[in-house]
């Protein structure tokens, strides 16, 4: 700003109109002569005399600066970031007719976040770039793997990429990748009910809005926690303990990580150098001066998610989207003092299978930390509902805490969620040793205990369903039918059956569900260390998600024998089998009957 006083000619101390239109050609503006006068008139607000001092000219430049000249460039997204389309069509579950109304602002961001972070993958290049008002999303992902790739640029490796279709994508071939992306999508821990690959094959809008979103969103929180960075301990309150901090959900991390305005938090994390200034305090009009810190952001490359006036209007999602980047880009988070203690806790794989899977039932509240978020027994009245409907007599469930009783109320309705357990039809859920009291406390070994068996009844529940049976599944049914699949001296004796570890087996029922479905060439038959055996199940899950198997185990699961998420897996592929099936042939049909 001081060269732009060197054309101060006569050293008044004031910018005349003669002097001002130099000093706007100088910094890139060539304005007619009625428009600077009308400028200085615009902002000389003191003497009135046809001239600006050096505070005037400065509020001018900064203003008109931004507003003209950067501002122009994002003009399209200041303008279209506004609109709201209202736009029929709904999911196969809902009344059709029923209208939806989409932002044009997620439509743009999502899209510029897919061309900014899939543009350099090879099997993107024909669907990329997306145009910059979104609106060629729709289509774009009706193949599934822009969705695909997603997942897993938001959760690595969730998705197994020889299980990807990505050349001759006949209708039946999309639909595949389609299936695979949604059940995928499930098990990272996104909403998936009634969103079908119909629906995305269709392009609903607020279906297909809906779940990128929700991809997304996981992949932007999932690091910010304490485990990843051990600066948050900074941000304790008075009175406050790690554990406290540990119970936080990423948003409310982010609340207290940004407790300035945004203009003043890109200027604090910045690296030196990039140029990030103050400069758009200075600018009056909101909207300009949101457009003018996004422009401090694109200097440090986070310019994404929103446009000006989804700052002003206060968009919930984008604005999330934004600090979540920010704070994932540059944390800007000084070191732990040496003094405190604490031992961040890696979330185990048990609780991370658990947690996506209630989170993909659409629990509410979202579950972040398995144990705080269902002291209350909210979530677990709703996985009950999920499992058994009407099973909950909901007269009894605390939904509203007085603030005087709060911690009373809580365990009451845990106790009524233990006093359930036994009522489930479909398994028994045995609760021997558990009280309110510790699912309350966040007791880890026995809230595991209880997950589990919900997790279990509600597989079953499903197969059960499917089936016609009129008494509860037992394991030794399922493990009869998977032998029904099985051709030659395949057998297994068990879901902690040794033989499962290299994963060829589940591949061989999966394989018998739909034939065809497996390329060989990407089975190691003769797989024999880890990373070997780890390989042939990350096929595997893939697989099994790909022909409609809504599997929540890892692949790591398979090749340590966990007889547990075993159990899950193989339930699963029965339920898809007998989703397509004759009903009436029985609980182990014909194998060459689907």
């Amino acid at each position: 700003m001081r060269l732009l006083w060197k054309i101060d000619d006569d050293n008044s101390g004031f910018i005349s109109v003669k002097e001002l239109d130099v000093a706007l050609k100088t910094v890139g503006l060539n304005l007619p002569g009625y428009q600077i006068r009308e400028l200085v008139a615009k902002y000389d607000s003191g003497a009135k005399d046809g001239k600006l001092d050096m505070k005037e000219f400065e509020q001018l430049y900064i203003q008109e600066k931004y507003a003209r000249d950067m501002g122009t460039h994002y003009k399209k997204n200041v303008t279209t970031r506004t609109g709201l389309n209202t736009l029929g069509g709904t999911s196969y579950a809902s009344s059709e007719g029923t209208t939806h109304s989409v932002k044009q602002g997620e439509q743009i961001a999502f899209a510029e976040w897919i061309n900014r972070h899939l543009k350099d993958d090879p099997d993107c290049k024909n669907l990329l770039p997306l145009g910059e008002d979104g609106v060629d999303l729709y289509k774009k992902v009706g193949d599934g793997i822009l969705l695909c790739k997603l997942i897993n640029h938001s959760v690595p490796d969730t998705i197994d990429e020889r299980t990807i279709n990505k050349t001759n994508l006949s209708v039946y071939r999309k639909h595949e990748n389609l299936t695979l992306a949604v059940n995928s999508a499930g098990a990272i821990g996104c909403s998936v009910v009634n969103i079908g690959p119909e629906d995305l094959a269709e392009g609903k809008p607020h279906l297909v809005l809906g779940l990128l979103w929700q991809i997304i969103r996981i992949g932007l929180l999932s690091d910010i926690n304490l485990a990843h960075h051990p600066g948050l301990v900074n941000l304790l309150q008075e009175g406050e303990t790690i554990e406290d901090l540990i119970k936080l959900s990423p948003e409310q991390i982010l609340l207290r990580w940004d407790s300035e305005a945004y203009t003043y938090l890109l200027h604090q994390i910045a690296p030196a150098g990039s140029g990030v200034d103050l400069t758009p305090l200075q600018v009056g009009d909101k909207t300009q001066r949101a457009e003018a810190m996004l422009v401090e952001a694109d200097k440090i490359g986070c310019r994404s998610f929103v446009g000006p006036h989804d700052v002003v209007s206060g968009n919930q999602k984008l604005n999330l989207a934004f600090v979540a980047n920010l704070f994932n880009t540059y944390p800007a988070l000084d070191k732990p003092a040496v003094d405190v203690e604490y031992e961040p806790v890696e979330e185990s794989r048990e609780e991370k299978t658990y947690r996506n899977w209630m989170n993909s039932l659409g629990v509410t509240p979202y579950v972040h930390y398995l144990y705080n978020d269902l002291c209350d027994g909210l979530v677990i009245f709703q996985l009950y509902d999920h499992i058994e409907k009407g099973m909950v007599d909901w007269s009894r469930v605390k939904r509203k805490f007085d603030k005087m009783k709060v911690n009373f109320q809580k365990v009451e309705n845990c106790n009524y969620a233990v006093e359930l357990g036994p009522q489930v039809k479909v398994v028994k859920v045995k609760l021997v040793g558990i009280a309110g009291k510790d699912i309350f406390d966040g007791n880890s070994v026995l809230t595991l205990g209880l997950v589990w068996q919900l997790m279990r009844a509600y597989t079953l529940a499903i197969l059960r369903k499917l089936t016609g049976s009129d008494k509860p599944i037992q394991d030794v049914q399922i493990i009869e039918w998977a032998n029904s699949k099985l051709k030659g001296g395949d057998k297994i004796s068990g879901f902690n059956d040794p033989a499962l570890n290299d994963g060829v087996i589940i591949i061989k029922v999966i394989d018998a569900i739909k034939p065809g479905i497996v390329n060989w060439e990407n089975v190691n038959m003769e797989a024999k260390d880890y990373d070997e055996r780890l390989a042939n199940a990350r096929y595997a899950i893939g697989l099994a998600r790909k022909i409609g198997a809504g599997v929540y185990a890892l692949p790591e699961d398979i090749v340590e024998v966990k007889n547990k998420m075993l159990l899950t897996v193989f339930a699963c592929l029965m339920t898809r089998d007998f989703s397509g099936r004759n009903l009436t042939q029985g609980l182990v049909g014909d194998e060459n009957s689907h």
